[in-house]
């Protein structure tokens, strides 16, 4: 089969920002990158495909993939490209896949916009009495008003993913300290930011994969805070992500399986389930969760494009899921490929692909 694996490498994220940026703008913050993939990630997707047998081209997600994709024509995209600025950078590829007629894994275009978009993601999901922290959504230019906070509380940017915007400072236990952070990352970002009530209980990362009934939840991730620095709020902020947590001496904070008692286990699974199904996942997702003061999972956020990092050492929680389920990285990128040609109808690489694992 031949597949295109299109992505937002760094380099490429920023060469995009090159062309674009005024003279007069100032330069990009120390996270504005964060989501690119590196090199090293987009290699070990492609070498898994080969390895699986499949014909491999790889395509940057950058102005030139439409006629990319439209010369390859290839029989399914693998597609993991974040793009770079706006609520729909994510849906980027999957509008191009569906304006060319190409099968494509994971979420649709309309899902990956609303799960890019915390406060659409938590309109739905309060709609549907699903459990997430309570929240504000402050705009730029407009009168800050903090009355009806809850501190402490966290404030991050409305549509940014792997962490950004979010750091030690990001949570405010005071109206003076919010005003203050808020109108910093309005200034920061040039987007909306939403203030959420922190949750003080434990924190935990879902893997599934599949469609409709067929979705698997993969062993589940917790997220520890013992290890961080003395003074740090116990969260997997920026710092702790790309800064405190380097390959070269990890953080020890991951623990897959949770060490959860049933109940708990069971009720984590069905959230994160029912979080998938409501809000149209496709495919594979990770969702975070955290439990409030009554231990009672909440969703934090939904991931519908989760970050792939095939070394062990760069805690990418995913592939962690998947390697305790005992699957490879290899093939755990074999199943999404069976898992998606099965949802479009390619059936006749699905038993291919699985003879191969």
């Amino acid at each position: 089969m031949k597949i295109a694996l299109t992505f937002s490498s760094k380099e490429g994220l920023v060469e995009e920002y090159r062309n674009r940026r005024k003279k007069h703008e100032a330069g990009p913050t120390d996270d504005f990158f964060a989501e690119g993939d590196s090199m090293d990630t987009i290699h070990a997707v492609m070498q898994a495909l080969r390895s699986l047998g499949h014909r491999v081209v790889g395509i940057e997600a950058d102005e030139g993939a439409m006629l990319k994709l439209s010369a390859e024509r290839p029989d399914l995209v693998m597609n993991m490209a974040e793009g770079l600025t706006g609520d729909c950078r994510e849906s980027y590829i999957p509008m191009l896949c569906e304006r060319l007629g190409l099968r494509y894994t994971g979420s649709d275009p309309l899902t990956l916009g609303i799960c890019l978009n915390k406060m659409r993601t938590k309109e739905i999901l309060g709609f549907y009495h699903v459990p997430n922290p309570p929240f504000q959504v402050f705009y730029p230019n407009e009168p800050v008003n903090t009355d009806h906070l809850i501190f402490p509380a966290i404030v991050k940017p409305i549509a940014e993913g792997s962490s950004k915007g979010i750091d030690n400072r990001s949570v405010v236990t005071d109206p003076a300290g919010a005003k203050l952070i808020i109108a910093e990352k309005l200034k920061t970002y040039e987007q909306p930011v939403i203030v959420e009530t922190f949750l003080t209980g434990r924190e935990f990362t879902v893997a599934l994969w599949g469609n409709g009934t067929d979705v698997t939840v993969l062993p589940i991730v917790e997220i520890g805070f013992h290890e961080l620095p003395e003074g740090a709020w116990p969260m997997y902020s920026y710092e702790a992500k790309w800064i405190w947590d380097v390959p070269e001496k990890p953080l020890q904070i991951f623990h897959c399986p949770a060490e959860i008692e049933s109940s708990l286990k069971e009720n984590i699974e069905e959230l994160a389930k029912r979080a998938y199904s409501i809000l149209g996942v496709r495919d594979w997702c990770r969702i975070d969760v955290r439990l409030d003061q009554e231990n009672v999972p909440n969703i934090l956020e939904l991931n519908p494009l989760p970050g792939i990092l095939p070394n062990p050492e760069d805690n990418s929680c995913f592939p962690k899921a998947a390697r305790t389920a005992g699957y490879t990285y290899t093939e755990m990128i074999g199943n999404l490929i069976a898992i998606a040609c099965r949802r479009t109808g390619i059936t006749e690489f699905v038993n291919a692909t699985l003879d191969r694992l």
